[in-house]
């Protein structure tokens, strides 16, 4: 996945609207409609879907290249949101690939400028990772690789950090509504050494005025997943569905819940009625759901699961832990999880 001038366009359908404030933190200039109310920080003003479609497997290889696929299922990632990048070009990747290696050489060297293109130790490639983007409003994934490069040696570079920022199914609205300078790249995964997450959100932050925040999956999130992926049984083989909760005991008690994917789904099919014309599941039948999960684990042990908090949800398409970290087990259902986790990005965008 070397860097490129890639050919997909940054979206420029947006009326033009011209703001005198990007999504940064600059406080030269005064704050938009967009970026701040008085006196507080606000959220996107969609609500929560109450109902979402069943996931389907589809084999995105057909549209994505099988090697960017590769990349994107290999590591666990750390999950953050940012703001609206201003002035992003997808045909700039291979620039901006030479700006960061700089940039990081530089922080590494405690601010000693070095010229642009040398890496000296390191090299980094922008990628677009196109065919992930569901919608004509969805800005076209980029996939970010930090090499180690040694100075004095022939052999191949080692990547030692990833990371990538995606939109999937965003709200159509507030894509809508961005200013034409501003492209919407809500979810960013990171995979790597911390000090290098740090750097890459600086640099991004100076570039484009932005501004990145932790990710964190709430309990109504995991809710969904385990029943959203519990729903694949039938034609994906789950394998098992894992549960994990932390308990507010003295001390604090963690519980591991492992239910038999067949039993889960049976459990699952009891409850939710398929419609053939239209196959959505709504948030009642969720909370039907893992009320079972949790009735039955109340019969063999007398404690109520209800009473702490969800903290993680794993099966062989993947798992979601609550501090913000996943791990993508199956592509085939990549496009219902990427677009839970936009959605969880974009509520927590400033407006």
């Amino acid at each position: 996945m070397e860097g490129q001038n890639s050919v997909v366009n940054t979206p420029a359908h947006r009326p033009d609207t011209r703001r005198s404030k990007s999504y940064g933190r600059s406080c030269v200039e005064p704050p938009s409609l967009f970026w701040q109310t008085p006196g507080h920080l606000t959220t996107l003003g969609h609500r929560i879907p109450t109902s979402r479609r069943a996931a389907k497997s589809h084999n995105i290889t057909t549209k994505v290249d099988p090697e960017q696929v590769a990349l994107l299922i290999k590591n666990e990632w750390k999950l953050s949101h940012v703001t609206p990048l201003y002035r992003f070009r997808h045909t700039q990747l291979k620039l901006y690939s030479k700006h960061l290696a700089a940039f990081i050489i530089a922080e590494k060297q405690q601010g000693v400028a070095v010229e642009v293109g040398v890496e000296a130790g390191f090299k980094v490639t922008f990628s677009a990772v196109l065919g992930i983007a569901e919608t004509k409003e969805d800005a076209e994934t980029v996939f970010i690789q930090v090499h180690s490069k040694p100075l004095f040696s022939a052999d191949t570079p080692k990547a030692v950090w990833r990371g990538w920022l995606t939109c999937v199914n965003g709200d159509p609205e507030y894509l809508r509504s961005l200013p034409p300078d501003f492209v919407s790249l809500p979810l960013f995964c990171s995979s790597g050494p911390e000090y290098l997450t740090a750097l890459v959100k600086s640099w991004f932050e100076r570039t484009f005025d932005c501004s990145f925040g932790s990710l964190y999956l709430n309990s109504t999130m995991l809710n969904w997943l385990a029943a959203l992926w519990t729903g694949c049984h039938p034609t994906s083989n789950i394998r098992y569905l894992k549960l994990a909760w932390n308990m507010p005991s003295q001390p604090p008690l963690d519980i591991a819940y492992t239910v038999n994917p067949q039993d889960a789904w049976e459990l699952w099919n009891s409850i939710h009625t398929e419609d053939s014309t239209d196959d959505r599941i709504n948030i009642e039948e969720v909370q039907l759901f893992m009320n079972g999960l949790e009735i039955h684990f109340f019969r063999h042990f007398k404690i109520y699961l209800s009473a702490g908090t969800l903290t993680k949800v794993s099966t062989a398409l993947g798992s979601a832990h609550h501090d913000g970290k996943i791990k993508i087990g199956s592509s085939d259902y990549i496009t219902t999880l990427l677009t839970l986790l936009t959605e969880c990005a974009l509520m927590k965008t400033p407006v």
